[in-house]
């Protein structure tokens, strides 16, 4: 491995536990700069003293992503067969079914990679050049761990692109005719693994779907954003007297759908194409009412540019949404964009619901499951957040 070495005073950050390493912390020397992207590198101090191994690029801002604090442990195959099996374990001590989010990079150890379990498939991100030349070792290591028969490569997100990465999809092992099969609460979830969003499934919103999927009974349900009717089909199945889901994607309407029927849901189901806000404007002059109205959006905020204009649409879903909630209703709130903090979400959401003339309280707060874990030092990995409330 090359020997990739830090500025003065450079350091103590990553001696303390952050797992990333920024290029202006690195001394660009001859090393450094003929280093291939994302190979590893042995990370040293001003005094040449033992910092990490990590995967190095130098073009990214991200330059280097801790491996090991170890100056004796090997990064190989059964280093990584070691890390995704001790993801396994801390994933069987919470769900009794295959269907989870088996690795979360930083938080996993295992920086830059995502796999997300769908029984005897996975699904895999490889979001860094270092993640991208660990490849081969990665699906032998999994295989050591959990023998998937299908496997899939979504590399198709846009940060990648940051990396010098080109977007693909690739079907490494296993056949592309048939859509995934995912269980959660006894319902089956079809799943498009190979065009469907992110890697198919949203197993961070588990915790609020099992939140709200009880107080669902007897109520009328508006689901937001539906994807493949995850939240609707849960409310539906806990008795809900109807449900309504709403999505712009044509393709996840026709999976939620088929997914109301193959559950016996369809008399209590209905989903409806259309944009969100438009249909929300047209529902509110209508007249519509619903006891439980939930917004689980994708990020607004795309970059450190549109945070402002970002910030301004929570606000407005929620000012819009509001309007259809019933005295004594709840309202369901989410983002999923990691630059929009807390406490700022929360903010929009409060002006959004003072702006439809209602008052409100926050019953819940909360964010991703245990399989999402988050690393301490990386607050930003905490991306989802989302408000349970109230509206008198």
């Amino acid at each position: 491995m090359n020997t990739i070495s830090l500025k003065p005073k450079e350091s103590q950050r990553i001696k303390r536990g952050h797992p990333w390493i920024y290029s202006n912390e690195v001394e660009m020397d001859d090393t450094a700069r003929a280093s291939r992207s994302g190979e590893l590198a042995t990370i040293v101090d001003e005094r040449g003293t033992f910092v990490a191994t990590a995967t190095f690029n130098r073009n990214s801002l991200i330059a280097g992503r801790v491996l090991s604090r170890k100056a004796d442990e090997k990064v190989d195959r059964e280093f990584l067969r070691k890390r995704i099996a001790t993801a396994l374990d801390l994933r069987t001590r919470f769900f009794d079914a295959p269907f989870y989010r088996l690795a979360h990079s930083e938080a996993d150890g295992l920086p830059g990679l995502v796999i997300d379990r769908f029984g005897d498939a996975v699904v895999l991100q490889f979001n860094t050049a270092g993640v991208e030349l660990l490849r081969d070792d990665l699906i032998a290591a999994i295989d050591a761990v959990i023998s998937p028969q299908t496997i899939i490569l979504r590399n198709d997100s846009a940060v990648r692109e940051m990396e010098g990465l080109e977007r693909t999809v690739e079907l490494v092992r296993g056949a592309a005719d048939q859509p995934l099969e995912l269980v959660e609460d006894g319902i089956s979830f079809s799943i498009e693994t190979l065009a469907g969003q992110k890697t198919g499934w949203y197993f961070d919103q588990r915790p609020a779907r099992d939140l709200l999927a009880p107080l669902c009974e007897g109520r009328r349900v508006l689901d937001l954003y539906c994807y493949v009717g995850g939240f609707a089909l849960r409310a539906a199945s806990h008795k809900a007297d109807s449900a309504v889901g709403i999505d712009s994607s044509a393709p996840a309407i026709a999976h939620a759908a088929q997914a109301a029927v193959a559950s016996g849901l369809a008399e209590k189901c209905s989903f409806v194409r259309g944009e969100v806000f438009a249909e929300l404007e047209a529902r509110a002059k209508s007249r519509e009412r619903f006891d439980i109205v939930i917004c689980d959006p994708p990020a607004f905020v795309k970059s450190r540019k549109t945070l402002a204009q970002g910030l301004r649409g929570y606000r407005k879903l929620a000012r819009l949404a509001a309007r259809l909630v019933t005295p004594g209703g709840l309202l369901f709130t989410a983002s999923c964009s990691h630059l929009a903090d807390p406490v700022s979400f929360a903010v929009e959401v409060r002006q959004g619901v003072s702006a439809a003339d209602r008052s409100a309280r926050i019953l819940a707060s909360g964010g991703a499951g245990p399989d999402h874990p988050v690393h301490p030092q990386l607050p930003e990995s905490a991306y989802l957040k989302w408000q349970l409330l109230m509206l008198d």
